[in-house]
């Protein structure tokens, strides 16, 4: 633990603290952590290493959740969790993996999460920020059918279109994966969780060790020349060209998962209709906007010129205009698009491609275009 020089509050670590001094990282407090916002390559140099070949995250600082059903039945885990999350767990296979998200009463979204069927339990990965309050929301929700309990351990990922030959060469069953499985492994005498995912657009996994065995893999993993360490400047500007959402940002406790554009996420058995419909925090804001649309949505933007868009810039839905109809919830520089390139929530009206909107930046309305996300394909592996 270290104290943060601006505030004096103490800061945790990752088990990989020792390594980011070693290589250089610049250290800055995250989330109540001190974590790496980049490296000597530089912010622009890690996220294009990442596109083309392979980048190496500490993600430590997320947190993992276990869930696992008091009366040892899965089943019966799975009906719990579907209380609190409107996707579907009953269907999600072993050695699967899914996104999903904690809704409020309102219809908000808590947090956003992934949740995975590693066999026994379930593994649920949730932001740094709503770690806390996401376990004792479960706590609250299901503790009395499951338990509920953090999972103290290391999270590195390794992404991009060399993510697969680097871990293969220490994990040979990351080769038979897909998009979004799970499976077992072991590392150094320890067990853990590998995953083929992650939150860059690129194809690439997310392993899950003790620290010590997490460390070690990170140290082998170093060594290869295609794999470069990669801090959260250059996570940030990933996720974004690959039309993420950060949570506090882009979505909050008043955002839906409909207003969002993560309808996607919601299956047809737990909408109106379904076999297993409704039945979790906000059902009935979030049912009726599936089933009649919502009145705003998030979107793409893509400024005009070379002038970077930030979170927080009001969006106008003419030069002239008086009133904003909508904010930039996150924007910047996108590195492999040479360019600035934003989202942000407008009307449902507007929401359209091609329509023109007005930013506000520095007391300038700076024209900006509606575009589809993501704002460049993604590389995953589905088959």
């Amino acid at each position: 633990m270290t104290a943060d020089p601006a505030s004096g509050l103490s800061l945790l670590q990752t088990p990989l603290h020792a390594l980011h001094q070693e290589v250089g990282a610049r250290m800055v407090p995250f989330a109540g952590y001190m974590m790496p916002l980049q490296y000597p390559l530089g912010l622009l140099k890690e996220h294009l290493h990442t596109r083309k070949a392979a980048g190496l995250f500490d993600v430590s600082h997320m947190g993992q959740i276990a869930v696992r059903a008091r009366s040892g039945d899965l089943g019966d885990a799975a009906r719990a969790l579907e209380t609190v999350l409107p996707v579907d767990v009953v269907g999600l296979a072993p050695g699967r993996q899914r996104y999903g998200f904690l809704t409020t009463q309102g219809g908000g979204i808590l947090d956003d999460l992934m949740l995975a069927n590693v066999g026994d339990h379930y593994l649920l990965i949730v932001n740094a920020a709503n770690k806390a309050a996401g376990l004792a929301h479960l706590l609250d929700a299901i503790g009395t059918e499951c338990s509920v309990e953090p999972v103290d351990r290391a999270l590195i990922a390794l992404q991009g279109p060399g993510a697969e030959a680097a871990l293969a060469r220490h994990l040979p069953v990351v080769a038979e994966m897909r998009f979004m499985d799970a499976r077992p492994v072991t590392f150094a005498g320890e067990d853990g969780v590998v995953v083929r995912s992650g939150y860059t657009g690129e194809d690439g996994f997310e392993i899950a060790l003790p620290a010590d065995s997490a460390v070690a893999l990170a140290r082998a993993l170093l060594a290869d020349p295609e794999v470069k360490p990669i801090g959260l400047g250059a996570r940030d500007s990933l996720r974004l060209e690959a039309g993420l959402c950060l949570h506090g940002s882009d979505i909050d406790h008043d955002t839906s998962p409909v207003e969002a554009g993560l309808s996607w996420a919601i299956p047809k058995v737990r909408r109106r209709g379904g076999d297993r419909a409704g039945g979790f925090p906000g059902a009935e804001r979030i049912l009726a906007e599936l089933a009649d649309g919502p009145s705003r949505l998030r979107v793409g933007l893509r400024p005009e010129g070379r002038t970077p868009v930030r979170a927080g810039a009001a969006l106008y839905e003419a030069a002239d205009a008086t009133e904003a109809v909508g904010r930039v919830t996150s924007g910047g520089f996108g590195p492999s698009l040479e360019g600035p390139i934003a989202m942000g929530v407008v009307p449902s009206a507007l929401a359209v491609p091609g329509t023109p909107v007005f930013a506000e930046v520095r007391g300038q309305r700076l024209p900006c275009a509606v575009v589809p996300l993501p704002f460049r394909p993604a590389g995953f592996k589905r088959s």
